[in-house]
């Protein structure tokens, strides 16, 4: 029995199909989260002193049944400085206000397990950057609609002072 080499073109089509084969049963964190939202760019900037022409950032929510992972990124602030930042239950809007309340999984507990603290140091650009891991998954219709920035890092109580910046979530 003589064996013939496979011409080129069948390879390729077994090795993409292969290739097709293990995407399909590894899905990606996106598929995997149940949720996502995120936002990037400009900020609606409410202090310009602390949150200079330019301040941009990203934020991005993935839940899923094991729990919720936040994440949030800065740049353009000012360099060496420690800022409060949370998720808040409306979109952004001209006035500080307009972001609503602290986003609270607990209704009415105001603790870090219950709302999402990103606090952040900036570095001597300016950047920083913040993560937090939860145990608890965002309910259909029940997730967060901005990250603010707030002038001064959270204190037990959940405060943080004025509200320097908003990024809205989608």
């Amino acid at each position: 029995m003589t064996i013939k080499p496979l011409p080129a073109l069948v390879l390729v089509l077994l090795a993409a199909g292969c290739a097709q084969q293990v995407a399909h049963s590894t899905p990606s964190p996106s598929a995997q989260s149940g949720v996502r939202i995120s936002g990037a760019g400009e900020l609606v900037v409410y202090d310009r002193a602390l949150a200079p022409a330019g301040a941009r950032a990203s934020a991005t929510v993935d839940s899923a049944a094991g729990g919720t992972l936040s994440s949030l990124n800065v740049e353009g602030f000012l360099p060496g400085r420690v800022y409060g930042a949370h998720l808040h239950t409306n979109a952004c809007g001209a006035e500080p206000d307009d972001a609503g309340p602290h986003f609270q999984h607990d209704h009415g507990q105001v603790t870090k397990d219950s709302e999402v603290w990103l606090d952040m140091k900036t570095d001597a650009e300016g950047a920083g950057r913040a993560g937090a891991r939860h145990g608890w998954a965002l309910a259909p219709g029940h997730a967060p609609r901005s990250l603010v920035v707030h002038a001064e890092p959270t204190k037990a109580d959940g405060t943080a002072g004025a509200r320097v910046a908003c990024l809205t979530l989608e």
